[in-house]
């Protein structure tokens, strides 16, 4: 698979999403790290976690200690393997979601992480949501931080727009090597901030880049354009989607979330397809 960078770091141009392996409706473990293990069985070098990626508040970072046990018990070659996790939005004991970005929380919420990855520095730490309740700068400055003691070797923000990311440039400079924002043929509206972190050199990872846990098989149903393309090219639609994205910018690195390992092994089929300007004119017009 080619290779895309994150701050100074190379990883494959396919990450994967490990959202699905730990909410509602989550795979048995065994079903979970095989999941994990396919995907790096295919070259995949980033994986894309949070605390919050759990049932409920009493399930905090299920995702990041799954992941780390797949880490674990992989056969092979993992120090290469980025995995980016991010705080500042929680789960309630009802399972339903709030943030808190108060530089304690953000503190405090990056050491549990460490102690559950079984790591000495993260590799990317994100600020996961903004707080309306926080200045962005407090929180932001708190990644910063974190930076400066040595306990995240990078960093990353989410769900911002382009005046937080311009904001989070001012604080961290050189050193915010990422932003998370969904972006999928169903959701368009991250494009200002795609185009800025192109301009930046900021890498963007698109999260639900198919559409989302509950859309994304049906992508080709509901954008007809990409199953048009997908059956001309003897793919799925879902693999014309991902390649659509990262035409889009050598910064783009989509992390298609996956449940199983077939859906991940046909996702990075995406880095080897390479579509033409008719196709991308196309699929850029439809949705």
């Amino acid at each position: 698979m080619h290779s895309r960078r994150i701050g100074s770091v190379e990883v494959a141009e396919i990450g994967l999403g490990a959202m699905p392996l730990s909410i509602a409706g989550r795979p048995d473990e065994q079903r979970s790290i095989a999941t994990v293990h396919a995907a790096l069985d295919a070259g995949v070098t980033l994986i894309d976690t949070a605390d919050a990626y759990s049932l409920n508040g009493s399930d905090t970072g299920h995702n990041e200690a799954l992941i780390a046990r797949a880490l674990g018990t992989y056969g092979g070659d993992t120090s290469g393997v980025l995995v980016a996790t991010k705080g500042g939005h929680v789960r309630t004991a009802d399972g339903g979601w709030e943030t808190d970005g108060r530089p304690e929380h953000l503190k405090r919420a990056a050491e549990e992480s460490l102690k559950r990855l079984g790591v000495e520095a993260i590799g990317l730490y994100q600020f996961h949501r903004p707080d309306p309740d926080v200045p962005y700068a407090e929180s932001v400055g708190a990644i910063a931080e974190l930076l400066d003691e040595g306990k995240i070797r990078m960093a990353g923000i989410s769900n911002a727009d382009p005046g937080q990311i311009r904001q989070a440039v001012d604080i961290l400079g050189k050193r915010l090597a990422s932003v998370q924002n969904q972006f999928s043929p169903a959701f368009r509206s991250s494009e200002p901030e795609l185009a800025l972190c192109d301009e930046l050199d900021i890498a963007f990872l698109p999260w639900s880049p198919l559409g989302g846990i509950t859309s994304a098989a049906q992508l080709g149903t509901r954008f007809a354009a990409f199953q048009r393309v997908a059956e001309d090219r003897g793919v799925s639609p879902q693999v014309v989607c991902l390649a659509w994205e990262l035409a889009k910018s050598p910064r783009v690195i989509p992390i298609p979330g996956s449940s199983r390992p077939e859906t991940i092994r046909d996702s990075v089929r995406a880095a080897d397809l390479r579509l033409s300007a008719d196709e991308l004119a196309v699929l850029d017009a439809a949705g």
